[in-house]
This record gives structure tokens, C-alpha cells and sequence, in this order.
């Protein structure tokens, strides 16, 4: 067996990995986002903040492959564009702080912008003005900074689309091609400063294989004119995301 296959075979808590990882596949398929807010807390628990990162984005693009034919012709790509740029612009910033910050402050940062947000949803908020092309790029800045500190690539966009008009298909379509593109310009990123090793790759693509099959059926699932059901299983998947990611049930680890 391979070197890198055998590591990534021997990572501890695999199994519960794999686990997630296909729940996380299946609300993905669904909603469009949802991967790390469903994974990340539970892989911190087994890995390292920058193992967790690349793991993370490797295998979003291997799964993006499986959502993007459909997503590509639904989504405003000149939208998806803009946001996109200008999380290239940051999201150095936020891998680079990924290992200068105390872990657990970066995770009390996310948790407290995510519950106000969230808060905000539940509470019927929305937004009714039109964003301008600033605010758009401040948007994109904002969560290539977050996913590159956190590998919680989504959750600035996925709130901003929410708390939107925007019927629940073209919010679908819009989220997967922009983690998509952020995807890949936190890898290039990663690659550059090598922190990218084989036993990495080889464990993205063991976690890949239940997570495109899981995409697919979660793709199946999805039904646009559920739009009030689709919203409120975000909610839930971010709330639970945000509950159990606090550093109170490790002790502060």
C-alpha cells in the first residue's frame, strides 16, 4: 500500500470523518453549502486548524465536479465573479492569521459573528435594497478572510444570500460555483506556501468518495419550490454547526 494511503488511513477518528463527511455531502447536494459548518467542528476534534483547511478545500474540488454542470447555467456568474475576486484578495490574509491567532479566539470570532447573524434570519430581517459593487467585493473579501482563517469557506456568502430575495435556485446555484472558485484559490494558496503534502491528498480523496455520492443524492433531493423548507434546514445546519463548534465542550481546546 502507498505511504500517503496507509497515513491517511491510520488518521484517528477516521471513521467518524467518513461519517460526517457524508452528512455533510447530502445537505451540500441539498442546500448548496453546508460542508464545513457540518464538518469542521467535528474535525477539529481529530485534526489540526491547517490540516483541516486543506483537507477541507482538496475535497471540495473533487465534489464541486459532481455539482457545477447544473449550478453553472442556474448562477449569476458575473455576481459570482465579483465576490470571487475579491476573496482572492484575502483569503492570504486569513491563512496567515490561521497561524499567528490562538485557535480558540479564531473559533469565539466565528461563533459570535455566526449566532448575530443567524439571529438576525430567524428573526424575519431581510434585506430589501440593492447591493452595490463595493458592498458586493466587501462580501467576498470578508469570506475569503474567514475561509482561509477557519476553512469555513460559505457562511459570510450563505448569510448574505439568506437574508436576501433571491429564490432558493439561484441562491443554490450562486453558493456552489463561488465555494467552488474559493475552492481553488485557497489550494493555489496552500500549494504555494506548501502545505500541501501527499498523505493531505490521499486523505481528501478517501473523505471525497462518500462525499460526491452523498452530493448526488443530496442534488436529488433538491426541490425549488420547497423554498420555505430550504431556509429553515439552513438555519438548522448553521445553528447546529455554531452549538457544537463552541470551545466550551472541550474545555477550551
Amino acid at each position: 500500500m502507498p505511504e500517503p494511503l496507509a497515513a491517511a488511513l491510520a488518521t484517528p477518528g477516521l471513521g467518524w470523518l467518513l461519517l460526517t463527511i457524508s452528512v455533510a455531502g447530502v445537505v451540500r447536494g441539498f442546500s448548496g453549502f453546508g460542508t464545513a459548518l457540518v464538518f469542521v467542528p467535528v474535525a477539529g476534534i481529530f485534526l489540526a486548524p491547517q490540516v483541516i483547511v486543506a483537507v477541507m478545500m482538496l475535497t471540495g474540488l473533487v465534489s464541486s465536479s459532481a455539482l457545477l454542470p447544473r449550478a453553472w447555467g442556474q448562477a449569476d456568474r458575473r455576481e459570482v465573479g465579483l465576490l470571487a475576486l475579491a476573496a482572492l484578495l484575502t483569503v492570504p490574509l486569513g491563512l496567515w492569521l490561521m497561524t499567528r491567532l490562538d485557535p480558540v479566539l479564531i473559533r469565539w470570532c466565528v461563533a459570535v459573528i455566526a449566532i448575530v447573524t443567524l439571529a438576525a434570519l430567524i428573526s424575519g430581517w431581510r434585506f430589501s435594497g440593492r447591493v452595490s459593487r463595493p458592498q458586493l467585493a466587501g462580501i467576498g473579501a470578508l469570506a475569503g478572510g474567514i475561509g482561509g482563517m477557519t476553512g469555513l469557506t460559505g457562511p459570510a456568502v450563505i448569510l448574505f444570500y439568506l437574508a436576501g430575495q433571491s429564490a432558493a435556485q439561484a441562491v443554490r446555484a450562486n453558493t456552489i460555483l463561488f465555494l467552488a472558485a474559493l475552492d481553488v484559490v485557497i489550494v493555489v494558496n496552500l500549494l504555494v506556501q506548501g502545505a500541501v503534502d501527499w498523505a493531505l491528498v490521499a486523505l481528501a480523496l478517501v473523505l471525497a468518495v462518500p462525499y460526491v455520492m452523498t452530493s448526488l443524492i443530496g442534488q436529488g433531493l433538491f426541490d425549488p419550490r420547497h423554498e420555505r423548507l430550504y431556509r429553515w434546514v439552513a438555519y438548522a445546519v448553521i445553528a447546529l454547526a455554531v452549538l457544537s463548534g463552541l470551545p466550551i465542550w472541550n474545555n477550551g481546546a
